[in-house]
């Protein structure tokens, strides 16, 4: 028996009825062919990774053979670039399933690339080899940083050509299975007020409620609701926080791609800072930055005000008002507490941290030396003696030739020697032990991915890029 077909599969959103997706089949491939499995989640699923095979994987993700329950194309809307798209839903994934972890928490396979579905809008409902790569990259390196984040289970290469306007082409296909508390989107919301039906809005809240938010259900039905949206606005604006300190650009930020769990998903054009920008764009086709890294806060404020539309049937608008009004309160000091621990610091802000925060990012901003070089250098190169000899501060590293001349820089030095005066040394080795764990050397910035996948490419070489992905799972 294959393992992951004799998984306790569950009809959560099968349960819901067909007002919410359709059902459908997968395509057939030419050839299944597993490039990733991720025992990690495996074993969050209870499995022994020796007992299942990679033949187990490509059976259950590439030959899609069938868990006794159907294939579940959900049905959504979204606002795509600030535009309202009523012909969305799943065109090339569906929901394969749903199974509980070990603690009991409810979570999604889902498929992309798997085929044809009736959301398709003429494409061919497949995905690039490449993207399946970029994606589990994207969702592992995340993860590994402490972003709340999918995963990628598998990966299989699929053996068709596919032809595409933003590659070199013909290029391969992928099936990827990604690993998700919920498929269930703002997007998925905006459809039910589209058509008119807060019954089944009330219906679907009433089950992200149940399976997501369970220690909200011993509310009364009005407290519970208004508390949901409370801790969504919290949820989101802690996200975009963690996006924000790891230099992460999620480049679409369509309503389709944020989730009702506020979990991070969905990883297309993405890219990570290779300075710091707040103008950086990822996405080639995001002609005037609408969704740029400094952005991000912003966007996701607005798509949950957006989301009041539907949830007006349900909950009160004042309530989710006075809610929304809370979003800058969780983002920031959320966001300075995952900065200063970039900086070794840990603990309650100070007006000198606040400061020494600032100066930080205008020193990065002015001389726009490598975003991630900087933390991890900073890391590197860290001594206890910084604490009593402000010259010897990152003196030893390459950094110094490119930012020492800097007008910012004094300043900054002043003010990291002034935070650090101000430890009692006993502190100091838990500063260097922060650094460390804050600061991984290896990031996925744009050059290394098409480095990993060159050889995969011209001449199917897969071990860079499994190099890559146990250097980031290390933390190296």
């Amino acid at each position: 028996m294959n393992p992951i077909l004799a998984l306790n599969y569950e009809t959560a959103i099968e349960s819901l009825g067909t007002d919410y997706y359709d059902d459908v089949v997968a395509a057939e491939f030419p050839q299944q062919i597993l490039r990733f499995r991720n025992d990690d989640l495996l074993i969050q699923l209870g499995l022994d990774p020796t007992e299942v095979s990679d033949a187990d994987f490509a059976e259950a993700f590439g030959k899609f053979a069938n868990p006794a329950h159907p294939f579940l194309a959900l049905r959504y809307h979204g606002y795509q670039f600030g535009e309202y798209n009523p012909g969305l839903g799943d065109g090339r994934g569906f929901l394969y399933g749903q199974v509980r972890d070990i603690n009991e928490e409810l979570y999604d396979f889902g498929t992309k690339g798997s085929g044809r579905t009736p959301y398709s809008r003429g494409g061919d409902g497949m995905l690039t080899l490449k993207g399946g790569v970029r994606e589990v990259l994207a969702a592992e390196a995340l993860h590994q940083m402490g972003v709340r984040t999918s995963r990628c289970l598998s990966l299989v290469e699929t053996g068709l050509d596919l032809w595409r306007g933003d590659e070199p082409s013909p290029t391969r296909s992928s099936v990827m299975v990604r690993f998700s508390r919920s498929h269930i989107r703002f997007g998925t919301f905006e459809r039910l007020n589209y058509l008119k039906r807060p019954d089944l809005i009330q219906k679907l809240l009433d089950h992200v409620i149940a399976y997501y938010y369970g220690h909200l259900t011993k509310l009364e039905s009005g407290d519970r609701y208004a508390k949901f949206y409370t801790e969504l606005v919290q949820r989101v604006a802690e996200l975009v926080a963690q996006w924000m300190s790891v230099g992460f650009c999620h480049a679409v930020l369509n309503t389709d791609n944020m989730s009702i769990t506020g979990e991070s998903f969905d990883y297309g054009p993405y890219a990570f800072l290779p300075t710091y920008n707040p103008d950086f764009t990822a996405a080639y086709f995001d002609h005037y930055g609408r969704y740029s890294y400094g952005n991000q806060p912003g966007i996701c404020k607005l798509n949950l005000e957006l989301l009041q539309q539907p949830l007006s049937a349900v909950i009160d608008a004042k309530v989710m008002t006075e809610a929304l009004a809370q979003f800058e309160g969780y983002y920031f000091p959320y966001y300075k507490q995952l900065m200063l621990q970039k900086l070794g610091l840990e603990g309650e802000t100070t007006p000198a941290r606040d400061e020494l925060l600032v100066a930080t990012l205008q020193l990065l901003a002015d001389t726009q030396v490598g975003y991630h070089q900087f933390f991890y250098d900073l890391s590197r190169a860290f001594q206890l003696r910084w604490q009593q000899d402000l010259n010897s501060i990152l003196n030893e590293t390459e950094l110094m030739p490119e930012i020492v001349s800097n007008a910012g820089y004094q300043k900054w030095l002043q003010l990291y020697h002034q935070v650090l005066s101000e430890l009692p040394a006993v502190e100091l080795e838990a500063v260097d032990r922060l650094l460390t764990r804050s600061n991984p050397q290896t990031i996925l910035l744009r050059p290394q991915i098409e480095a990993i996948w060159e050889p995969i490419a011209q001449a199917n070489d897969w071990e860079p890029f499994n190099s890559l992905l146990e250097k980031i799972r290390s933390g190296k």
